[in-house]
């Protein structure tokens, strides 16, 4: 690590579970004072904080905040505003997910949702930390997915908003970065979260093993040691930039592997 995140505000929303979580305790264990939010009493805080003791990380601050309300997040910036001068990491990571049941389940209502929940926030956020505090943080990172190059059932609308903040990310980049603002858009493959399991059902995880193996699976914690390494000072060159935390997952998932394993499978 080449930056100090000691005492410093990280704010994190939808994390309070899976990768937000994850992400969370990693900037702890460097110090940070980090904003965790969740929606609808979701989260288990007692857990959480017993989490961040036993990481040896500062206690966070759990805030209820929605996503889609600017009302919730100008509240969540005026406690910000009370210990620290700006945010110096910002993580784009709420996504919920609006399962369609073929063309006929489509509807405009649930695309609205989608993309107010999963795409917009990024967009929000900025807008709103740059208004509190008269400056942008100085890395923010979005969480995306495979979904908008691979096809899976149900999952058109989530892929549509995580595709809309993918754009939005390479565009404001153009606007922020001469003001030393860092944007990134990390996409993950297999990461076992209840996001996941919504989309691919409860039986996804034993299928995937069972043809996959463990390998194919990417753990919350490597996904939120690459966020870290995305802003530790040592990857600054890096910016406006879609980055995939696969393991080489499309590369290795093909029919060849299938051929191989073929006799462990008893085809």
């Amino acid at each position: 690590m080449l930056n100090n995140y000691n005492g410093k505000a990280v704010i994190i929303t939808g994390g309070t579970k899976g990768i937000g979580l994850a992400t969370g305790l990693a900037f702890g264990r460097q110090g940070a004072h980090v904003y965790l939010t969740h929606a609808w009493a979701s989260a288990d805080e007692d857990e959480v904080r017993k989490d961040f003791a036993e990481a040896g990380a500062p206690e966070p601050a759990i805030v209820e905040a929605d996503a889609s309300r600017e009302e919730d997040t100008q509240t969540l910036l005026e406690q910000v505003s009370r210990d620290h001068d700006g945010v110096e990491m910002f993580l784009s990571n709420v996504c919920v997910v609006q399962i369609t049941r073929g063309f006929e389940g489509l509807s405009k209502r649930a695309l609205n949702k989608s993309l107010e929940y999963s795409a917009w926030p990024m967009v929000g956020y900025l807008q709103q930390i740059k208004k509190k505090f008269g400056k942008y943080p100085r890395y923010t990172v979005g969480t995306s997915s495979d979904g908008p190059d691979h096809y899976y059932q149900g999952y058109e609308l989530v892929a549509l908003s995580k595709a809309v903040m993918e754009v939005f990310a390479q565009y404001l980049v153009r606007h922020l970065s001469p003001d030393g603002a860092s944007i990134n858009i990390l996409r993950t493959r297999n990461v076992i979260t209840e996001s996941a399991l919504a989309v691919h059902g409860q039986e996804y995880p034993d299928f995937m093993r069972k043809y996959g193996g463990e390998s194919h699976f990417i753990t919350c914690d490597q996904v939120a040691d690459s966020i870290l390494a995305l802003c530790s000072g040592l990857l600054d060159a890096m910016n406006g930039q879609i980055v995939n935390v696969d393991k080489g997952g499309p590369f290795s998932d093909n029919l060849m592997r299938m051929y191989r394993q073929r006799d462990q499978w008893g085809l």
